[in-house]
């Protein structure tokens, strides 16, 4: 179950998602023409990745910044930026460029703590946006859980795109991050679920002022939860025609 779209455009141009998922994707693009041998990369890992056990012995905290913006492969990348594609737009249109980027930021480090919290003594790095983006996701089912968005379904030969409520993919990607996590050995290597849970967390948390100052659960009846302008609308292409006001 993978999404592919939304149906709500955000009204102001969301600078700071661009940004973000520039800087990511020319870090990337960077590290390939850069990081030729498996030696360079082990130092890139040592320096910029969150590696659990320097942090226990009081080692380079600026990882828990750095290795948000460091991937492991084109797909990893591409998943995380398709995911602050759809979610970011919307979550940084409510809440302002500067402290989107400030939440943002939060989130990561929060998602990088989380997952040192389940294994301080590991020796495997961990890199990517993806704990970050969850805290965006996190936000999102706050303050849009109707929201509609097009999932991508696929089971061997069967796949269709359906358009369904935020909150029902966001509660089932979160409850597969929990369930994942407590049934993976975290001294493996993979994929890093306990960051996941914890961004998502962290950013349902910090979005709960916001939601708030908007008037809570007034401000869901107001808007149906959606965001409070006009959806998307599509052609015979089934391809998002979106108009900025």
């Amino acid at each position: 179950m993978l999404p592919i779209r939304d149906h709500n455009p955000s009204e102001r141009i969301p600078y700071v998602t661009f940004i973000l998922m520039g800087v990511n994707i020319a870090i990337f693009l960077l590290g390939l023409a850069l990081v030729q041998t498996e030696q360079a990369q082990a130092s890139l890992y040592h320096h910029y990745a969150m590696i659990p056990a320097r942090l226990a012995d009081g080692e380079n905290y600026a990882a828990l910044l750095t290795s948000i913006f460091l991937h492991a492969g084109f797909m990893h990348l591409a998943g995380n930026m398709l995911f602050l594609w759809i979610f970011g737009d919307n979550l940084e249109d409510k809440m302002g460029h500067v402290p989107f980027l400030f939440f943002y930021l939060l989130c990561g480090i929060g998602a990088s703590l989380a997952q040192f919290a389940t294994e301080p003594t590991s020796t495997i790095p961990t890199v990517g946006a993806s704990g970050a983006i969850a805290g965006v996701m996190g936000g999102y089912l706050l303050l849009f859980p109707k929201a509609r968005v097009d999932i991508f379904i696929f089971f061997v030969v069967f796949f269709r795109i359906l358009p369904i409520p935020a909150w029902i993919m966001l509660v089932l990607w979160f409850g597969l991050q929990l369930f994942n996590g407590l049934n993976t050995d975290t001294t493996a290597g993979g994929v890093a679920y306990w960051a996941h849970a914890g961004g998502f967390i962290i950013g349902f948390v910090a979005t709960l002022p916001l939601w708030l100052r908007l008037g809570g659960q007034r401000f869901w009846v107001r808007t149906d939860g959606h965001p409070d302008h006009p959806a998307a609308t599509y052609g015979r292409s089934n391809v998002p025609v979106v108009r900025r006001r």
